[in-house]
């Protein structure tokens, strides 16, 4: 009986069977048949490879930095509307303006900036990332306003480094205000990593996003009038010690100033520091004395005026937000460009600190009196010594730096500026005064 092709197979012992060798048609029709296989296998296989590779090299791959306005896809923030708002925001009036990133837009100072500069004709985005440190309703209101004036605020962080680099891929930036920061010397005490988080990591992030764009932009930055510190020596000049901070607020904003020197020296980054001092006026930050100062004068509450250790007022160089937007705008104005390339300095680049004041030191004990010359109403005081939380006794600035270089000239005294604040507290708020002295809501 003839075996079937089954029985020839192989038992489960190799090499002690030997198969017959099978009919000649059978071995060309398995040689055939066996090529076929072969090829189509390594069709399949060359056309796969060719698939991944197509997807790895054009749909993986970054794009290529030297497509300085590649098209963001939908899915990035907002989509291609989202860059659309992006454009039409930061389009000049004309060639010859600037085209500004504004980070902390939606801050106090940030806000009054953007708007200068968006009516004098400037490009300008905003970028802010509506941390809760004060009432965000505030920030949103603000954001409002810049909206109104044709300002796109991106909601973001500095520390996206992902989100920057998108900005820079869409815009040709010539500068950056840098002012979003974490604010306030006491709050330091409940969440210092915050500062860290923000004045040091998120700055160091910008900078390394700003060094390696093509072109770089000129950075103009918010230090602070707390770099100073412990400095007993009046009024405070650039050329001051700043290396005995009172706060870890200071000592991060001392920080950002070696770390911006750090840049300029290594990548050719154009960066001028302004060093602010106790900016006040509309829209202004809740955190700051004028403001709950008005709040709880017009709601009846106890104020505290710190003293000093012998009785004297704590003074501040009061300055208002005009004189503050007027002396951001000059040092934008005078900034030279950067003179790196991709991250490479190619010359010296221009380094500079200012400090911007009213150079009128006012005793906190005036500056109440006047509120409530302003608002009608007599202040519950209560003299307190000066709280060890890295407050200072007094600051004063001495601007001719600024005035000889920037053109800054500071021309808002308290009384006239804190008019102004009153005005827009009530008109915002909705708050009037009764004869008895309290207070009700509109």
């Amino acid at each position: 009986m003839a075996s079937s092709l089954l029985d020839n197979s192989p038992p489960s012992t190799p090499g002690k069977f030997k198969p017959d060798k099978a009919p000649p048609y059978l071995h060309h029709h398995h040689h055939r048949s066996l090529r076929l296989q072969s090829n189509i296998s390594k069709l399949t296989f060359y056309s796969f490879l060719f698939l991944v590779l197509f997807f790895f090299f054009f749909l993986l791959s970054p794009p290529s930095s030297s497509s300085p306005r590649r098209q963001l896809s939908a899915d990035l923030p907002g989509g291609r509307q989202w860059e659309k708002k992006v454009l039409k925001s930061t389009r000049p009036e004309s060639a010859g303006f600037f085209t500004v990133l504004v980070t902390g837009a939606a801050g106090f100072v940030g806000t009054h900036v953007s708007i200068a500069l968006k009516r004098r004709g400037d490009g300008v985005l905003g970028l802010d990332n509506f941390n809760h440190y004060y009432d965000v309703n505030l920030k949103h209101a603000r954001r409002n306003v810049l909206d109104r004036a044709g300002i796109f605020v991106v909601e973001g962080d500095i520390n996206d480094a992902d989100l920057l680099r998108r900005l820079f891929d869409v815009v040709h930036f010539t500068h950056v205000m840098h002012l979003a920061a974490q604010a306030g010397v006491r709050y330091a005490m409940q969440n210092p990593k915050s500062y860290v988080h923000s004045n040091i990591a998120g700055f160091v992030n910008l900078l390394e996003v700003c060094k390696s764009a093509n072109p770089q932009p000129a950075i103009v930055w918010a230090s602070s009038s707390s770099v100073y510190g412990l400095n007993s020596k009046v009024p405070f000049s650039e050329k001051d010690r700043t290396d005995r901070p009172a706060s870890l607020y200071a000592a991060t904003k001392k920080a950002g100033e070696e770390i911006a020197h750090t840049y300029n020296h290594i990548h050719g980054l154009s960066i001028t520091g302004l060093r602010f001092f106790t900016v006040y006026g509309p829209w202004g930050r809740p955190d700051m004395a004028y403001f709950f100062f008005t709040k709880d004068i017009l709601k009846g509450k106890e104020i505290s005026v710190f003293e000093t250790a012998d009785g004297r007022s704590v003074a501040r160089d009061f300055t208002y937000i005009d004189d503050i937007v007027k002396g951001c705008l000059g040092a934008l104005d005078t900034a030279k460009k950067s003179t790196g390339s991709g991250g490479k300095k190619k010359g010296p680049a221009q380094l500079r600190i200012y400090n911007l004041g009213n150079t009128s030191p006012v005793p906190m004990t005036k500056m109440v009196s006047i509120l409530e010359k302003l608002l009608k109403v007599k202040a519950k005081k209560k003299a307190q010594p000066l709280p060890k939380n890295g407050d200072v006794e007094f600051t004063h600035a001495n601007i001719s730096l600024a005035q000889r270089e920037l053109g800054y000239k500071p021309a808002t005294g308290l009384e006239s500026g804190l008019k102004k604040f009153v005005r827009w507290y009530v008109s915002y708020y909705g708050t009037t005064k009764k004869k008895n002295g309290s207070s009700s809501a509109l």
